[in-house]
């Protein structure tokens, strides 16, 4: 029933909705009763004192937003109210205040909601930064972090700034940022977004960019502004709001003048209050955005969003780009000697000892296969590359094609792998 452009009781500090809503709903209520058991004359003034607060909060918006520039049907909403008390209509002006001052709170209600899904994306931002100074270690705010600066990634840290590897292999999750659920490997002089999380060992990393002009800032920064930007069909909203307005005010001045009855008008105004299509469009928009987040979909704004809608055909220029964003094990290829089942019971026994994706993906495959998993020993993994242990006095190696090659070729020794 108010438009989003009159900007709907936006108290700083206390929020005035839960109170302004129980006021006239309680008022209403002993007004009702006390006019049940013949208690007329109370009831008009509890209806029209519950009114006054929902009226004084509800001009002091719209004089907020008239400097602004913005006009909305909440001036139908005050004038209703306030034409109802006139012309001694207290029940009236109650019923428009409690619906006005409920609407607001349900709106307001369905914007935290929804907001809410978006705030694992802007919780993972980081703070601080761990940097190498004079052979020391010290935490620093990412705003001081400067080009050139050699940071320490620690495992399981969100890279905070766009960088290079210093030295080593990283291993890093970039799901939050490209969809590709497995992670991917950057070695030495490699380029490492920021936004990703270091999922392997300890990493060093060099500064490329600040904080302000990183990856991850700018998507969330994107993101921000996504929730803030008003989607054409809310512009439509607000235009079709003054026109309504302007309608409304004309009929009203109308059945009055014709009638010679000033009630007509305030009915025209109480009716006209109600304006769903306007106070759905923002929600709408915010509930969008904020569902696709939780699905791993970042949208850019409600425009974008809007267009979706006359979507028929839509082509992916990388594959990889839509994932469930976790792996799974699709074959199983073993040479010869091997049994599959003992390929993956030694395999996922020594991945017990890892956290890579992969290797937890091959415990859980096993688990649901059955397999009975036996406690590796003596286990050594290398970040990135793969592990190595035994297993029932076994030796056993995963990981990738050259490490496992190289580790067969340096021991000389015979391994499941």
């Amino acid at each position: 029933m108010a438009g989003p452009a009159a900007g709907g009781m936006m108290p700083t500090g206390f929020d005035l909705r839960p109170v302004l809503v129980t006021i006239p709903a309680a008022s209403l209520a002993l007004g009702l009763v006390l006019s049940a058991t013949g208690h007329e004359t109370w009831s008009g003034g509890i209806w029209a004192a519950s009114t006054l607060p929902v009226l004084a909060t509800l001009l002091a918006e719209i004089v907020s937003s008239l400097r602004r520039g913005d006009v909305g049907l909440d001036v139908v909403a005050a004038l209703s109210m306030s034409a109802a008390l006139s012309f001694g209509e207290e029940l009236a002006a109650c019923v428009v205040a409690l619906m006005y001052a409920g609407g607001q709170y349900l709106e307001n209600f369905a914007e935290r909601h929804a907001r809410r899904e978006m705030t694992a994306l802007l919780s993972r931002v980081p703070r601080t930064a761990v940097r190498h100074r004079d052979g020391k270690l010290e935490d620093i705010s990412i705003e001081k972090v400067a080009i050139g600066d050699r940071l320490l990634i620690r495992q399981g840290d969100v890279v905070p700034v766009d960088g290079t590897v210093a030295s080593g292999v990283a291993v890093l999750d970039q799901s939050a940022l490209t969809g590709e659920s497995l992670p991917v490997q950057q070695r030495a002089d490699e380029p490492v977004m920021s936004g990703s999380t270091n999922v392997g060992g300890a990493l060093d990393l060099t500064a490329t960019r600040r904080a302000a002009e990183s990856t991850y800032t700018v998507i969330v920064r994107l993101v921000e502004a996504a929730q803030r930007s008003m989607a054409p069909m809310s512009r439509l909203a607000d235009r079709f709001a003054i026109v309504f307005l302007a309608v409304t005010i004309a009929i009203a001045a109308a059945a009055w003048f014709f009638t010679g009855d000033p009630i007509r008008a305030v009915a025209v105004l109480v009716v006209a209050t109600p304006c769903p299509l306007i106070l759905a469009v923002p929600v709408a928009i915010v509930s969008g955005l904020s569902r696709a987040a939780t699905q791993g979909s970042l949208i850019k704004g409600g425009k974008a969003l809007e267009a979706l809608a006359r979507v028929r055909v839509l082509v992916m220029d990388k594959t990889g780009t839509l994932t469930h964003g976790r792996a799974r094990v699709v074959t199983i290829q073993t040479a010869t000697g091997f049994s599959s089942d003992d390929m993956v019971r030694a395999a996922a026994s020594l991945d017990q000892a890892s956290k890579h994706i992969i290797a937890q993906t091959i415990v859980e495959y096993a688990r649901a296969g059955g397999h009975l998993l036996a406690v590796p020993a003596d286990v050594i993994e290398t970040p990135g590359e793969g592990i190595e242990g035994r297993v029932n006095e076994q030796r056993v190696i995963v990981g990738g094609i050259r490490f496992v090659a190289s580790r067969v070729a340096e021991s000389g020794k015979p391994a499941m792998h």
